[in-house]
């Protein structure tokens, strides 16, 4: 390569696993070389794919193995006939890290997959050696959770007649719903949130519907292994820090990220992936 060509990005290839949830699309990424270096499942956002993880899985790809997967029903992932649950994402999870030939691994995920990367690490702690949780919600109740969502339903998630979703811009996600965008979203964000939506189609409020029949509260106290808990400092349940720390048994670390709000795993990959490499060598599995 010439000296002055710039280096290309690490590879991240794409596989279909088959689980008992259909086919799974995962895009994967890590060190071709070095068999041995710690693993990690990466769960996105409701209503988003792997594609959001692709700066993430570049990012720890030099030396951690890293795959994102797009929940049953979202991505490029096998649509499935019933409402899934957490619990159901997070098994099937567990099955694509098993078909993939990684027997331990860390558990990470944002804001949904938050949700998902702690209900795994208690459905599956002799594979789970650590959980990371990214913008991680937090609910009084269940009926809370409903009641916060409510507006995306009703407004911010726009669909044409039938039900399907419709593409949003820029300009809308900033006047309507600057919570659930980054804090500086360009282009490239957006056309994969419409892409996201469009692939989920009048599925696209499963993930949603499961987050808010799930306990968060039970959840993150029944995580029984070293979590590492990142959060943006305009994220709205930010606020709420104390309740994670109280409730988290195994907190090893937390981290508030500054200039940073939503799809952090997005736009702030490179400083994300500088809390995780360190904490994934600390908990390796002896």
């Amino acid at each position: 390569m010439n000296a002055s060509t710039p280096a290309l990005p690490p590879r991240v290839s794409r596989r279909l696993v088959d689980t008992r949830f259909g086919q799974i699309h995962c895009r994967i990424a890590g060190p071709a070389q070095d068999a041995n270096a710690p693993a990690l499942i990466l769960f996105h956002i409701n209503q988003q794919s792997s594609a959001l993880g692709i700066e993430l899985l570049e990012a720890l790809a030099g030396d951690v193995h890293a795959v994102a997967m797009d929940y049953p029903g979202c991505g490029m992932s096998d649509h499935i006939p019933f409402q899934p649950s957490i619990a159901d994402y997070a098994d099937c999870g567990a099955e694509v890290m098993q078909a993939l030939g990684f027997a331990r691994y860390v558990a990470m995920g944002e804001a949904t997959g938050a949700a998902v990367a702690a209900e795994m690490s208690a459905r599956h702690r002799a594979a789970v050696q650590a959980a990371v949780l990214v913008n991680c919600p937090i609910y009084k109740d269940n009926q809370q959770a409903h009641e916060v969502h409510r507006p995306l339903k009703d407004t911010l998630r726009p669909a044409d007649a039938s039900g399907f979703p419709t593409t949003r811009t820029l300009e809308f996600m900033r006047e309507k719903d600057p919570t659930h965008a980054p804090m500086h979203p360009d282009q490239s964000w957006m056309d994969r949130i419409n892409v996201a939506q469009l692939e989920t189609g009048r599925d696209r409020w499963q993930a949603l519907d499961a987050l808010n029949a799930y306990d968060i509260k039970a959840g993150l106290e029944a995580i029984p292994c070293p979590t590492l808990l990142l959060m943006g400092e305009h994220f709205h349940y930010t606020a709420l820090l104390e309740q994670y720390t109280s409730r988290l048994q195994h907190l090893a670390q937390a981290h508030v990220i500054q200039n940073a709000r939503f799809c952090m795993v997005w736009e702030k990959a490179g400083e994300l992936a500088g809390h995780v490499r360190p904490f994934l060598t600390q908990h390796r599995p002896t």
